[in-house]
């Protein structure tokens, strides 16, 4: 679904990204950790076209290194970023209907989808309280209820690979424990899931795969019960 290859990228003239290589296949959630600064939030932007990119970034077998981000987004990758990116203005409901993609061309010839994985009935059900405040203004909500409705919005543009960046901060261990439940739903669907991270335990408990980042780098690939064996990774690239 995603290759990564020889990733490279700056900000001004400080190298962030130093060769990063991964993938993530069809319905995989993997996980990229790492101590804050290593660059796993730079690597998103840069897929989402945020940070111009050096190197190769494959979605589904096509180039899209260099492209725009609305482009990218058009493709079918969605972003949830750390900083619960909302319209604080608008109410939960058209926030949600921000989200959906328009279904022009949706009949012609070669179109895999017509109709989108997710309704906004769906993501009412998954999570009541966006419901009882569907006619709230978007601000007015409490920081775990707008971390759900900036991933339900995301969702709303039946992404086929979605990348969400640090969506646990901060939060209560209830919460925790719903964006665990709903990243399993997201991918009993078929859709692929990047998740950064920096909470092993939710890490460990949902992901297929894991990707360790120290400056700028990949310095450990493997699976969760691979880490949890590896103890000089976890001391040397993950402990504080």
């Amino acid at each position: 679904m995603l290759e990564v290859a020889d990733l490279h990228a700056w900000y001004g003239k400080s190298h962030i990204l130093r060769g990063v290589n991964f993938r993530v296949g069809a319905g995989e959630i993997v996980s990229l950790l790492g101590r804050n600064g290593v660059g796993r939030s730079t690597t998103v932007k840069t897929i989402m076209g945020e940070v111009e990119p050096k190197g190769s970034i494959l979605f589904k077998g096509k180039q899209i290194a260099g492209k725009k981000s609305y482009e990218i987004a058009q493709l079918g990758i969605g972003c949830v970023p750390e900083n619960r990116d909302i319209f604080p203005g608008l109410t939960v409901r058209q926030n949600l209907l921000l989200g959906m993609k328009s279904r022009k061309g949706s009949s012609d010839k070669g179109s895999a989808r017509t109709e989108s994985r997710w309704t906004m009935d769906e993501m009412f059900s998954m999570f009541p309280n966006l419901g009882e405040r569907a006619d709230v203004a978007g601000g007015a909500l409490s920081g775990g209820e707008q971390q759900m409705l900036c991933m339900c919005r995301t969702l709303m543009g039946d992404p086929e690979l979605i990348m969400i960046d640090e969506p646990t901060e901060g939060l209560a261990p209830k919460v925790v424990e719903q964006v665990g439940l709903l990243l399993q739903e997201i991918a009993s669907r078929g859709v692929s899931i990047l998740l950064v991270e920096q909470k092993l335990t939710i890490a460990l408990r949902i992901s297929h795969r894991l990707y360790v980042m120290g400056h700028g780098q990949i310095v450990y690939e493997g699976s969760p019960a691979g880490l949890m064996h590896a103890d000089d990774v976890r001391r040397e690239w993950l402990k504080v």
